[in-house]
């Protein structure tokens, strides 16, 4: 069924009924990515930190993660994705769940071999689909303990839970909101509790998150002379 404005103060359903052989994109168009860095198991005595990703490593699911050769060693990592309802600054941790509109499943690709030679992590970060996220927005989640699966050729790589997080999810969001504005549809990708694997080109990625549902990306090399109508 679909729904007016998924950003709404409530669901308004339009009636129009969809089967299962549609294609899905990505379940938002986010314009600020954000990502938590060092927030996986053991990193609480780090201090909350994030990167930024471009709206552009955004895709959806069956969509390619294309991976440039010169970058070395690519990882994927499953995480819980927050996608915000509203405009927010300085949230509070009462106010957290108000603004939330749902979660989705993100893949935080990572090119590790980039991330010594740029602190910023903008070579690590932000190659051709780098974001994968989906295929839809859950908005009844219990988010302190949400099961992660990394499978890869249909080979079970890795698992952890967001239980793990160093800084949950509204810590991250009160922490995010204090020192910039969030937006209705942007993304948060909440850190990887151990899931994640190394990836070539030719592979194909599944991640499970409990409740809802597998994100599916195929992995292939990045044609040198690829543009954005290829």
């Amino acid at each position: 069924m679909g729904v007016a404005d998924p950003f709404g103060d409530s669901f308004e359903l339009t009636g129009g009924v969809f089967g299962t052989d549609v294609t899905f994109l990505a379940p938002c168009n986010p314009k600020v990515i954000l990502g938590m860095a060092h927030n996986g198991p053991g990193d609480r005595s780090i201090r909350p930190q994030a990167f930024m990703k471009s709206s552009r490593t955004a895709v959806g699911p069956g969509e390619a993660i294309r991976l440039d050769p010169e970058v070395g060693e690519v990882n994927v990592e499953g995480e819980l994705a927050v996608v915000m309802r509203r405009t927010v600054r300085h949230l509070r941790p009462e106010d957290v769940a108000d603004a939330v509109l749902g979660f989705t499943i993100g893949d935080d690709v990572t090119a590790i071999d980039q991330i010594p030679l740029d602190e910023k992590m903008t070579q690590a970060k932000n190659g051709d689909g780098f974001t994968p996220l989906g295929p839809w927005i859950v908005t009844d989640v219990d988010w302190w303990d949400v099961g992660i699966d990394v499978v890869v050729n249909g080979e079970h790589r890795a698992h952890g839970t967001t239980a793990d997080l160093a800084y949950n999810v509204v810590e991250v969001l009160v922490y995010l909101s204090s020192v910039m504005t969030l937006g209705r549809g942007d993304v948060i990708l909440t850190g990887a509790p151990h899931t994640f694997t190394s990836v070539e080109p030719g592979d194909h990625v599944a991640i499970s998150l409990a409740g809802l549902g597998t994100l599916e990306n195929p992995v292939a090399r990045l044609s040198p002379h690829r543009t954005a109508e290829a």
